[in-house]
């Protein structure tokens, strides 16, 4: 991979003519900065293709957009398959709530193996 960078002249030198890549106007969420921290600790290299090519942020936010789509889409099925209804819930919130944090614990894990921790 070969990087080509502009060269601007301050006084005597020559300094690369860099630009930062813009953050975003919506935060990254869980997900996304989840994904962040495993790049940095785990694939470094990756992480610095993305910073150099500007597309980290686009990276994260696509990741962390897709999380949650998968999240709002796994989680009507994996409750209905728990027994967490809405019957459920006005005859006993507590279980309900237990069983509604077992179903998001298990649609993360899925997360985590299929887009966090690739």
């Amino acid at each position: 991979m070969k990087i080509e960078l502009d060269y601007v002249k301050v006084g005597d030198y020559y300094l690369p003519n860099l630009a930062a890549e813009p953050y975003p106007k919506r935060g990254l969420g869980k997900y996304g900065l989840l994904r962040l921290r495993y790049l940095k600790e785990h694939r470094p290299i990756v992480w610095a293709e993305y910073v150099m090519e500007g597309k980290l942020y686009a990276h994260l936010l696509e990741v962390a957009d897709a999380a949650h789509d998968l999240l709002d889409s796994m989680m009507p099925g994996m409750s209905k398959e728990a027994g967490a209804t809405e019957d459920l819930k006005a005859r006993d919130p507590m279980r309900w709530v237990g069983l509604m944090n077992c179903c998001k614990a298990q649609v993360e894990e899925i997360i985590f193996a299929e887009l966090i921790y690739i």
